[in-house]
């Protein structure tokens, strides 16, 4: 009986490739991530320094040295496609960072290595189509972040104009007005703190604040998040697709290579 041929080994570099996306492989880097992040939380803490501070320490470079034999792999396994990558792009920046030396001088580099914490964005896959969603937002932003501009710019040079003279601490200029106006915004303290005084003055400065309320937190911001929801849709639906496509394709590549195999054992009987 004639005995199928095997397919070829696989070469170093892609079975290399294998091992790093493995499941077990992320797992590992994100566990290690994760544990990197407390470590570093509890160096914040003088009384577990004092403790356990030399084993912190060790911890800490034991972690960094996982993350760089992680991108020296990647970079043997991918070569220059390593670098066309943004997650890669991204992930060999903080390491880099973790890696420049950190003196007297540069205390703080020693502080950006919390940074590590975020490559968690770049290994779970369900964080990064929120990053890749608020990214595709952003060119509808634009047109959103002009209008916002110009609402402060017209409102911070009325409000310098109507109340400057009276409260110059809040709108002397139209620095202060667009902060305070800010302020207003986000409905932080802005009925105790801004507009009661003003109106103790000015009791009409409620129709000037009022309207300014309405169209900024509740219309101008809510387009803020109906982009990013839409985004977030279509990210969505386009990762779907590529599942698809991708289950196609390798679908389509085993029925050629089965195809290839049984013509192979015709010819050769």
């Amino acid at each position: 009986m004639t005995e199928l041929p095997q397919p070829a080994t696989a070469a170093p570099s892609e079975r290399l490739r294998q091992v790093i996306e493995s499941s077990s492989a992320q797992t590992l880097i994100m566990t290690a991530i994760i544990l990197n992040g407390i470590t570093l939380g509890l160096e914040t803490s003088s009384s577990v320094m004092a403790r356990a501070g030399d084993l912190l320490v060790l911890l800490d470079r034991i972690f960094l040295a996982i993350f760089v034999t992680e991108i020296a792999l990647k970079i043997v396994a991918y070569r220059w496609r390593f670098f066309t990558d943004g997650w890669n792009l991204f992930d060999f920046t903080i390491i880099a960072t973790s890696l420049a030396p950190a003196g007297e001088g540069l205390s703080i580099l020693r502080a950006l290595r919390v940074l590590r914490v975020l490559r968690l964005v770049s290994a779970v896959p369900q964080m990064r189509r929120v990053v890749q969603a608020l990214l595709g937002a952003i060119p509808g932003m634009t047109s959103v972040i002009a209008l916002l501009a110009l609402v402060y710019y017209v409102f911070g040079v009325m409000a310098t104009k109507l109340f400057g003279a009276a409260f110059p601490d809040w709108f002397g200029s139209i620095g202060e007005s667009v902060y305070s106006l800010f302020q207003i915004m986000t409905l932080e303290s802005w009925s105790m703190g801004i507009v009661r005084p003003v109106m103790e003055i000015y009791p009409y400065a409620w129709i000037f604040f009022v309207p300014f309320i309405l169209l900024t937190s509740f219309a101008v911001l809510n387009l803020f998040i109906a982009l990013i929801v839409n985004s977030m849709q279509e990210q969505h639906e386009a990762d779907a697709t590529e599942n698809r496509d991708t289950e196609l394709a390798a679908l389509r590549a085993e029925i050629r290579e089965l195809k290839e195999l049984m013509l192979r054992a015709q010819d050769r009987r």
